[in-house]
């Protein structure tokens, strides 16, 4: 949010010349302020209100009625869940702004089946004396119901809050409300849990889920699971944020990215969007990686995503992050490339030249298997005793091999891809295979979820893939990271945030 201007001096002179003084100063500024923050609010609020017209015009839309059942089933879901996070920042600004709602009628929830297995809750007041000295009496309870599940089981947690009143000055004392990650919704934490890491996770769309919560009881419809999914990606991304900005904290980040199909509802069609994993360097003792889903692989995108991030970029050589070298960030390339163009080679037209270099590679990754496990210092001294000749060896015959070849041909440009920085730096690993890992996910999910059905539903599985993906990397199981992260967000300070990312997060 933008600052409200400072005074001029001829506005103070005029506010002093009518007697006001520095009073009348503060209290202008204060309400430059408060304009410049409800105007922003204003425009917030419109800026919402009609994304949610466009997205509710595309999911009716005749268009929309020519994508096959598949299609329409992974459109339909995306749009609800996105539906569900404007809507959720909707109302927070609303809140904010003491703006009332629009009228209409809200849908009434169906009480949960009786045939459910119950477990209560109970709340009561720790002290049940008044203040005024006289013992409280219970004079009822209020009874709320979430939905849990331990998969292939449904519970159902009765949260029982006794009310409690003073006989003699009337007070009434209770319990508060246990906060939970969607207000006033059914789900558990638990259950949220097990949607998240079943749909990103495991890549079950949530037609598919649906089904299965089916035969445990109780069949919930795609479009609440949907906007579950839309709320939890709203209110998990100050995590991601942190992630990302301790991501951003280290020296080396490793770049890559992937196609991902991105459908285009009006036309029926699906078209080319990129999916780019950061991750901390594989020497780094942070372990973790963010994800950003962009709508091409403009190099702006990384541009945009890296900021004003100095360091060592272990990546392929694609022309996208060429701009950030040139502002000043070291390029670290990828051995793991340079020989696999080598390879093509080989296998292709059986090219002597990337046999020779092939084998000099190999010699390379032989020396990087035995000091990946060092300490730092001793990595750089076997890596410039003994990897240091093999890379000068291999160099130096490529460029003999060079001047014979015309510029252009693949073996050519094969040879031009030669990278030996991480020599010289113990922190940079040999090539760009443990970022290429962590795309990998991403890979098997494509076969189940064939493509995004939006672009803020893209941004949002890489959002909370991020957390996913970064509480295996540590070791934890995503289930349980997200079960307790979910449940603990709704109370967690907002300066204290930095406590839940999956390499800092401690169960509770």
């Amino acid at each position: 949010m933008v600052d409200a201007p400072p005074i001029s001096a001829a506005e103070l002179a005029a506010l002093q010349a009518a007697g006001l003084g520095e009073l009348g100063a503060k209290l202008l500024r204060r309400f430059e302020q408060d304009r410049h923050e409800i105007d922003w609010r204003d425009a917030k609020i419109e800026k919402l209100t009609f994304e949610m017209a466009q997205l509710k015009r595309v999911k009716f839309s005749t268009k929309s009625e020519q994508l096959d059942s598949g299609q329409r089933a992974l459109f339909e879901e995306a749009v609800d869940a996105d539906m569900a996070a404007l809507e959720a920042q909707l109302e927070e600004l609303l809140a904010a702004s003491k703006k009332p709602r629009e009228p209409g009628e809200r849908p009434k929830r169906a009480a949960l089946p009786p045939q459910l297995p119950r477990v209560e809750h109970h709340h009561e007041p720790e002290n049940t004396t008044c203040a005024c000295g006289c013992e409280l009496k219970r004079i009822g309870e209020d009874v709320s119901e979430k939905l849990d599940y331990v998969p292939g089981v449904f519970t159902v947690e009765r949260h029982v809050r006794g009310k409690w009143a003073c006989a003699q000055c009337r007070t009434l004392t209770q319990a508060p409300v246990p906060a939970e990650i969607i207000d006033k919704g059914i789900p558990t934490s638990g259950l949220l849990a097990q949607v998240l890491v079943a749909k990103y996770a495991d890549h079950l769309p949530l037609y598919r889920q649906e089904v299965i919560f089916g035969r445990a009881g109780l069949a919930l419809p795609r479009s609440t699971l949907a906007s579950w999914v839309g709320v939890c990606g709203l209110r998990l991304q100050p995590l991601v944020d942190a992630l990302k900005a301790h991501v951003l904290g280290r020296g080396v980040v490793h770049a890559d990215e992937t196609p991902v199909a991105m459908l285009s509802p009006g036309s029926g069609k699906t078209h080319r969007a990129y999916l780019w994993a950061y991750a901390s360097g594989a020497f780094e003792p942070l372990r973790a990686v963010v994800y950003d889903f962009t709508e091409s692989r403009a190099g702006e995108h990384a541009r945009a995503f890296l900021g004003d991030w100095q360091g060592s970029l272990v990546c392929d050589d694609f022309a996208g992050y060429k701009a950030l070298f040139a502002r000043g960030v070291i390029e670290a390339g990828c051995m793991a490339h340079a020989r696999r163009k080598f390879v093509e080679l080989h296998v292709a037209n059986k090219s002597t030249i990337a046999a020779t270099a092939v084998a000099l590679i190999g010699q390379l990754y032989g020396i990087e298997r035995e000091v990946k496990e060092f300490p730092p210092e001793q990595r750089l001294h076997e890596r410039r005793t003994r990897a240091a000749p093999v890379a000068k060896a291999l160099h130096d015959w490529l460029i003999a091999q060079r001047t014979k070849i015309t510029d252009g041909t693949a073996t050519a440009k094969a040879i031009d891809y030669g990278l030996t920085r991480y020599l010289d730096d113990p922190a940079l690993p040999i090539d760009n295979n443990f970022d290429e890992q962590q795309i990998r996910p991403w890979a098997t999910g494509r076969k189940n979820w064939l493509f995004a059905g939006t672009l803020l539903a893209g941004q949002r599985a890489a959002a909370i893939m991020s957390l996913i993906q970064s509480s295996k990397l540590n070791g934890h199981d995503p289930y349980a990271y997200l079960k307790d992260v979910l449940a603990r967000l709704p109370t967690q300070l907002a300066r204290d945030i930095d406590e839940l990312p999956p390499h800092r997060w401690v169960p509770a």
